[in-house]
């Protein structure tokens, strides 16, 4: 049984930064991971993915990158998510994803084990 705790979420000033976490336990047969938002009233949305046994090992959505970056400490069995330059648009519950199910993307079904997320307000 794979399972996600996210951590890490805040409120911040726009401009700031935050670094979330998450823990994983359990085997994931098709490691990857990965981390979308979704903010009220929108659809859940790809932000960062990571990939290391591919061809590509990293993606990031369009909004974030160069802003946001994902990482790992398998030692420690957590994902990171460093954002920095945060604005207001990245207000959102922040959810970490598991396993690879096909082609590795930033479509929800693109995992397979979700978190349960972890508030992230940005303020102006």
């Amino acid at each position: 049984q794979v399972q996600l705790v996210e951590s890490g979420g805040a409120s911040v000033q726009a401009g700031g930064s935050l670094r979330l976490s998450c823990l994983v336990s359990g085997y994931i047969y098709n490691y990857c991971m990965g981390w979308f938002r979704q903010a009220p009233g929108k659809e859940r949305e790809g932000v960062a993915g990571i990939n290391p046994g591919g061809r590509i090992t990293s993606t990031y959505g369009a909004s974030v990158k160069g802003r946001f970056t994902i990482s790992q400490d398998k030692a420690k069995n957590t994902v990171y998510l460093q954002m920095n330059s945060l604005e207001p648009e990245d207000t959102a519950m922040y959810y970490c994803a598991a396993e690879c199910r096909g082609k590795f993307g930033l479509r929800t079904t693109d995992f397979g084990y979700w978190g349960q997320g972890t508030q992230v307000t940005v303020t102006s």
